[in-house]
This record gives C-alpha cells, structure tokens and sequence, in this order.
C-alpha cells in the first residue's frame, strides 16, 4: 500500500488508478507464481542440500511438525517477492499495458526465487561463501532495482518526457506521495526487524536493534536530502527528500541487525545522497524511470551491500554475521570481496532473467501503450475512469 500510494502520489492523475492496480496485480499474480513455485524454488529441501536451487515445497503444504515455520516464512517471503516486482512497476509507469504486465509480474517470481535461496537458504551457494544480507538490500532491492532499470530502458522514455518546457514527469500528487513515504517508512521498520526472524533468546535484541538502527540511518538520509536538495536548488524538493529517505532505508537494509546506530546513520547519509545524484545522472542521460526506482533501489541495494563489508561487527549472541567482521572492524577485504561477488551475480542474473522475460512480451504481446492512449491516460483506456 505505501509503495502504491508512493507511486500514485508522483504520476499523473490519469494514471493513478492504473499503477495502484499495477500494484494490487503483484501481489495477485506475483503471489499466486510463489505459492505455486516460487517458495519451492527458494526454500524447497525435498532433494537434499542443492546450492543452487530449492526442490519441493511446491503449492506450500506442509503437514509435519515444521508446518508453523513453513508456512509463517512463506508470508514473510511472499512480502519480498512482491516488493521485488512492485520496485519494477515505478520504472514501468504511465506507459506499459496492463495485459502485458501481468504477465510480466507472475513470471518476475523467477527473478527472484533463485538468489533468495543463494542468500538466504541455508546450503545458498554465496551463503556458504559467507555473503550477508539480512534483509534484502541485494535479494530483493539490488535485484528490484536492476530489473527496473532494465525494463525503463526496453520501454523508453514517456512521450515528451525529455522535451523542452515538458510537463510530463511533474508529480501529480506530492501530498500522497509523502504519504506512502510515510506508510513504506513505519512499515520497514517491521521488514527489517522481521528479518531477524524470532522474539526468543537473543533474536528479540537484534530485533530492537535492527528498528533503530533503520530508523536512525533513515533520518540521516532525511538531513542529507533536506540540506542537499535546497544546496543544489534553494528549494526543499519533495522527490529529492522522498528518495534520499527511501535511499538510506534501502541502504541500512542489508546490515541493520549487524552495525551500531552511528554506523547506521552514516550508511544512511552515503545511501541518500548517491540516490539523489544517480537520480540527476538518470535525467541527464534521459533514461525515464518515473519514481527513480534503480537510483533509490538500484544503488541504494548495491551499496547496502558494500556498506556490509565495511561496517559490521562479530554478533556474539546469535552469531548472525557466521564470525565475519568488516573492513572497519579489523575484518581484512575478504568480506567485502564477497559482498562485492555477490553483487555482480545478482545483476548479470537479474539483467538476463529481465531481458528473458520482458523482450518475448514486447515481440509480440507488446509492452507499450500506443502514443494515443498514453496521452489520454491508462485510466481511461484500461480501466474507464474519466478523470
């Protein structure tokens, strides 16, 4: 809903209603493909210890004595493969068939079911090369965010978006959008300490912490968007504050059970501000991504990622980091270099997986609305709004 309401907010009222059903279609379709396959593939153990794929699971039943576990991870995981596809909807906006995206969000499960289970499964192939990433900010934000900016580029830009005097990309709505940087605000607070996965032993600690540690680094990504945006422009403009929030979010993601709030803020601050500039670079080579979904998720997701590498510390209590420390920490680089491995999979993966499902819809289905219907609004030709 806030990433909907988010969206809603920054595009054009003729097409507000059309990118919340976009929205409502990722967890329809996109929820159906996991429960049919995509936790199977993530988490299915009916095979032995694959490194690289999950075996079993498939329909998610269970009726052993793991059943609780089995099925409260698939509605946890069910939250992040449908995040993964709704970062995808932002770059998709204002221009991309409904049919097509359909069909695009049931198939974009396999994006991101295999790195799941290289990550996070226990016999993950970069998880036993000791990669880190506690909640996402490479499996679900990294990949998001490279898919976006795969499908942005496929699709091209709005029509008139880069013209000179051009209206198009003006946000529609900034009250709303605030308001769904509000409700994916408070709601990551639940996304990140979740990940830590209990409320018992020593996990209730690493959940607080995880809390804080997100709530800190997303202020300092506030400060920076704030001071930044009126430095560079002596205006306070809401898309540079929205996305350098959501910019740090993304960036404590990954480590927010593993570093100290002063290491959070400053991910916070370094997070918000390559956003911001990643999405003025974005502009100025005329890739159009209406809600700056590879800047925010994109490079938000690859340096949560780095920022691993560097700042986190030994979990003694629930060993979470598997002994590893950072760079900062008297780690050595090995962490780091594998933070970085991970990273490169992750978006060769992402890119081809993107390029194989999208490029065979615009063949032949076709992605795009015609030039007319784009101008009169997918409100109206989609759904029969007339604004």
């Amino acid at each position: 809903s806030g990433f909907g309401l988010l969206e809603a907010g920054i595009v054009h009222p003729k097409n507000e209603t059309n990118i919340m059903m976009k929205n409502l279609v990722d967890v329809v379709f996109g929820g159906l493909s996991y429960w049919l396959f995509g936790y199977g593939l993530s988490f299915g153990q009916d095979s032995g210890n694959n490194p690289f794929c999950g075996i079993g699971h498939w329909f998610v039943t269970s009726k052993d004595h793991q059943m609780g576990l089995v099925y409260s991870n698939f509605i946890f995981q069910l939250s992040f493969t449908t995040t993964a596809t709704t970062i995808v909807s932002g770059a998709m906006a204002e221009r991309t068939k409904l049919d097509a995206y359909i069909i695009f969000s049931f198939f974009n499960t396999l994006v991101y079911c295999l790195p799941a289970h290289w990550v996070w499964a226990d016999n993950g192939f970069l998880r036993t090369l000791g990669v880190l990433d506690i909640a996402g900010a490479g499996v679900v934000h990294l990949l998001g965010g490279v898919s976006a900016l795969v499908a942005a580029i496929i699709l091209g830009p709005r029509t008139g978006r880069f013209d000179k005097d051009s209206t198009t990309g003006n946000m529609g709505h900034p009250t709303n959008a605030v308001m769904g940087l509000f409700m994916l605000w408070w709601g990551w607070l639940a996304f990140n300490a979740g990940s830590t996965y209990g409320i018992s032993g020593g996990k209730w600690k690493l959940a607080s912490k995880s809390a804080t540690t997100t709530m800190i680094s997303s202020i300092g990504g506030g400060v920076q968007g704030i001071f930044m945006s009126y430095i560079l422009t002596r205006k306070f403009l809401i898309d540079d504050i929205i996305n350098s929030i959501l910019g740090s979010l993304v960036s404590i993601t990954g480590s927010c059970a593993v570093v100290n709030p002063a290491e959070g803020i400053l991910i916070g601050v370094i997070g918000g501000f390559i956003c911001m500039m990643m999405g003025r670079l974005m502009e100025r080579i005329k890739v159009d991504d209406p809600v700056g979904a590879f800047p925010v998720h994109g490079i938000g997701g690859l340096w949560g990622l780095l920022a691993i590498g560097l700042f986190v510390d030994i979990d003694e209590s629930e060993d979470t980091t598997m002994g590893q420390r950072g760079l900062f920490h008297g780690g050595g680089v090995k962490l780091l270099g594998v933070q970085a491995l991970a990273a490169v999979i992750i978006t060769a993966w992402t890119v081809l997986t993107t390029l194989i499902i999208l490029l065979p819809l615009h063949f032949s289905l076709g992605l795009r609305l015609s030039v007319e219907d784009e101008l009169l609004g997918s409100d109206f030709c989609e759904h029969g709004i007339d604004h």
